[in-house]
Formats: C-alpha cells, sequence, structure tokens
C-alpha cells in the first residue's frame, strides 16, 4: 500500500523564503536612504531658522513691529518696511496672478499644437530661470525709464510681476493638463461652448494647482532685492504715522524688509547685533503668514473635488 504524501504544515508552507528576505532588505535600506535624504533637508532649515529666531529675539517686540525706523534704519522699528513690502507683493501678484492664468489658459486650451506655440512654451520654461538681477535691469530700463514711471512701487511691483509670470504660467498649465480630458467631452456632447466649459469645469477643477503656484511667487517675491532695489526701494525713507496708506503706489518710493534686511546686515555699522536677525524673523513670519492662509484655501479646494 502506498505511503500517503506528506502534507506541509501552516509554518512551513508560509515562511519567508530568501528572495522575500532579499526584497524586504533592499525596502528597509531604501526608506532609510531616502529618510536619510528629507532629514537632510529639514534638519538644517530647522536649525537655521531656530538660529535667526533665537539672535533676533532681542530686538523683537510690539513697539519694533508698529514704529517707523529712524536715524537710517538703525534705530526703532520696521513698520513702514513691512508696508512697502506688503505693497510691492499685492500690487505684483494682482498684476501676475491674472496675465499668467489668462496666458496659460490660452496655451493649454485654445493654442494649436505647432512649432510656434511649443517656442513659446520653452520660452516660458527658460526665464523661469533667468537671474533676477536680470530681471531688475529690466525694469529699469523699461519701466523706470523707458515708460517714465521713475523709481516707484509700481515700476517695482511690474518688475516682480514680470519675473513672476513664467512659474505662474508653467504650474497653471500643469495643474489645467491635469483636468481629465472626459470632463471637457462631456461638456462638448451637451452643447457648450469651449469658454462655458473652461470656465464651469476646467478651472475649478484645477483651482488648488493654480494656487500653488501664486503660492511659489509670495515667497520669491517677498524676499526680493535685487530687482526691487534698482526700480523702487530706497534703502531709508522717512515718512510720518504708521496706517497701511503709507506711500503712494504711483510715485513713490518705500521701504522693503528684504532691502532693509540687506543694508542693516552690510552697511549699518551701529546698528544693534541683533537687529539684522530680527528684520530677517519678521521676513520669515510674513512669508509663512501668506503661505499657510493660501495653503489652507487650497487645501480647502481640494477637499471639494469629486475626483
Amino acid at each position: 500500500m502506498p505511503s500517503p504524501i506528506p502534507t506541509p504544515s501552516a509554518a512551513t508552507l508560509f515562511a519567508e523564503t530568501a528572495f522575500v528576505r532579499k526584497k524586504q532588505r533592499n525596502e528597509t535600506i531604501a526608506k532609510c536612504f531616502l529618510g536619510g535624504m528629507a532629514a537632510a533637508m529639514v534638519i538644517p532649515l530647522i536649525l537655521i531658522v531656530g538660529y535667526v529666531i533665537t539672535k533676533g529675539i532681542p530686538s523683537l517686540s510690539w513697539e519694533f513691529l508698529t514704529t517707523n525706523p529712524r536715524l537710517g534704519g538703525i534705530r526703532g522699528g520696521l513698520w513702514s518696511a513691512l508696508v512697502g513690502t506688503l505693497y510691492i507683493v499685492t500690487i505684483s501678484l494682482c498684476v501676475s496672478a491674472p496675465i499668467g492664468v489668462l496666458a496659460a489658459v490660452y496655451l493649454n486650451e485654445y493654442a494649436r499644437d505647432n512649432w510656434f506655440t511649443r517656442i513659446v512654451n520653452l520660452a516660458v520654461v527658460n526665464l523661469a530661470g533667468v537671474p533676477s538681477i536680470v530681471h531688475g535691469l529690466f525694469g529699469l530700463g523699461a519701466f523706470v525709464y523707458a515708460a517714465g514711471m521713475g523709481k516707484s512701487i509700481l515700476s517695482a511691483s511690474l518688475t516682480l510681476s514680470i519675473m513672476t509670470l513664467p512659474v505662474i504660467i508653467a504650474s497653471t498649465k500643469e495643474a489645467l493638463s491635469a483636468v481629465p480630458m472626459s470632463f471637457r467631452e462631456a461638456c462638448w456632447n451637451v452643447g457648450a461652448t469651449r469658454w462655458q466649459t473652461i470656465r464651469r469645469i476646467v478651472l475649478p477643477n484645477s483651482i488648488s494647482g493654480i494656487l500653488t503656484g501664486v503660492i511659489l511667487q509670495v515667497s520669491r517675491t517677498a524676499g526680493e532685492t535685487a530687482p526691487v532695489m534698482l526700480t523702487g526701494v530706497a534703502t531709508f525713507k522717512a515718512v510720518e504715522g504708521t496706517g497701511l496708506f503709507l506711500y503712494n503706489p504711483i510715485s513713490d518710493q518705500c521701504m522693503a524688509l528684504s532691502m532693509h534686511l540687506y543694508y542693516i546686515a552690510t552697511q549699518a555699522s551701529n546698528a544693534a547685533p541683533s537687529l539684522p536677525f530680527a528684520i530677517a524673523t519678521v521676513l520669515l513670519c510674513v512669508v509663512l503668514a501668506v503661505n499657510a492662509t493660501a495653503i489652507s484655501i487650497r487645501a480647502w479646494l481640494r477637499s471639494r473635488k469629486k475626483w
């Protein structure tokens, strides 16, 4: 009588093989490597921000935020510089955001895929990598001298809007491309025009991605020094009052946090050692506050998406 075939036990049947152990080991190594790379980016950032805040604490106070600079900027606060930064960022985004979004809509939804469109897209990508000092020289020649605007908030804002346009266009095009083509086809099949489809379907479903490009430019606009130094920002400007309407945006020069920080850190000889770090801390807080607000809006809009 033949002997029965032995049945493997559950422990033997589901035991890890050498191949499985090798895969798990490789996965652990990859996870540790990628985690180390992430830590290599985050930890230095935390250390730098912590160092700046710690060094700036002696000069930080409510009076420092709400009073204007005095004695060439080495005394007093930085209210007028903060207001000037808000003017420049707001005006530049009001110009660049609509133009950038509409240009991206045309390139993605209307323009034909031909050699001219490809050249335009290549030019947009290349313009995003142009150094900021080159944009500053362009703004100096185009707005300050050629357009006769002089060195003013408007000239500085228009220069920064030109600088931020390529990134807004590129990010908006990516956001529009992420909307499924089936959404457009469904609208066209029920008789909607191309503009109705864009306005009612494409833009609402891509607004979170569009805000990503705008968020990226808030930090860059607030922190730029070279373009605004050449086109409309003064190292020191005495102003009266502490309201929001300290400057005429059409004709006045203004102070800005980035330029004020550069001047205090490199040229002011009698400033308190903690003053540059305090200015940098306020600039970081302004950028983080604006970014946090925009990110919250983006997260809320993403939560409403149905796909």
